[in-house]
């Protein structure tokens, strides 16, 4: 198992669609996304997650998105590929395809139709885990997989399963963070993946923040990061305050179709989200033009 130290701004990028109904993986529109993230400065690329509508996507393209953002990140910086599956065969599968393909790490979210109990959820991390070699993160993201894993849950399956060493917290509660420090002695890195937590979460001791928000707003995000490191928290907490009306939008209106809508703003056409989402209706997207102006 590599070294893998993960710190700072960890981008979501989309998974652009071609037109049509029956619109694959759009390659050279997902290339160049993640051309700019890397470009804008961010410190590492995190695809196929909620906001890479990973759920719509049938295994042969879910594997080409892999493949073509691991071949656009060439190295450049850590990337960090998003595995979620029903099964956990299915799972299993993915993250093994991510390692051979050149992935630094996966994040790992179980998702469930069942509901699925400790042992269960213990079970299924495992087995991902014992299948790669590379780190794994475990995700937890309550509204999107309908698994709520405790801090004490994350924390047991760190200290049992060797590569299981990062954890990223979406459940919006950031009492839940100060617990993974408080439980660790501040040992164990995990990443903020809840956007209006951010300010919050690297109070807490975050290691870094897992967002789709620099695919819109980089300059913002990285000033935010750069003051924090710098420990210079008033200029943190106003330029968080500038950002926070787009990060709600982005969040409320679902990621993958604002953050879309938003690319298009800006003259990155990375095409719908896949149905049942639908695009941004035009009341929307001009509040968020606005709001993407007055963040800067």
């Amino acid at each position: 198992m590599n070294g893998l130290q993960l710190e700072g701004i960890i981008a979501y990028p989309v998974t652009p669609f071609t037109p049509g109904e029956g619109g694959g993986v759009d390659v050279d529109a997902l290339t160049a996304l993640v051309d700019r993230l890397i470009d804008t400065g961010c410190h590492a690329i995190a695809p196929l997650g909620s906001t890479g509508e990973s759920a719509y996507l049938d295994d042969q393209e879910w594997y080409t998105a892999a493949e073509a953002s691991l071949g656009a990140v060439a190295g450049r910086v850590p990337a960090v590929v998003g595995v979620a599956d029903l099964t956990t065969r299915g799972a299993v599968r993915r993250a093994r395809f991510a390692e051979q393909a050149g992935a630094d790490a996966v994040m790992v979210l179980p998702q469930a139709y069942w509901k699925l109990d400790e042992r269960e959820v213990a079970g299924h991390f495992t087995a991902v885990a014992d299948a790669v070699g590379v780190p794994v993160m475990l995700y937890n993201n309550p509204a999107t997989s309908g698994v709520d894993l405790s801090p004490e849950l994350m924390v047991s399956l760190v200290e049992r399963v060797e590569n299981i060493t990062m954890v990223k917290e979406s459940s919006g509660d950031v009492r839940r963070m100060h617990r993974l420090a408080q439980l660790t002695d501040g040992a164990l890195p995990f990443y903020n993946g809840s956007n209006p937590l951010a300010l919050a979460a690297f109070s807490a001791g975050a290691a870094g923040w897992c967002t789709a928000a620099p695919c819109l707003i980089p300059g913002p995000v990285l000033e935010l990061h750069r003051a924090v490191r710098a420990g210079e928290w008033d200029l943190a907490l106003e330029v968080f305050q500038r950002q926070l009306p787009v990060l709600e939008f982005i969040l409320g209106g679902g990621l993958p179709t604002t953050v879309k809508a938003g690319l298009a703003l800006l003259g990155l056409d990375v095409g719908e989200p896949r149905r049942p989402l639908l695009p941004l209706d035009p009341t929307g997207t001009a509040r968020l033009a606005e709001l993407l102006a007055a963040a800067g």
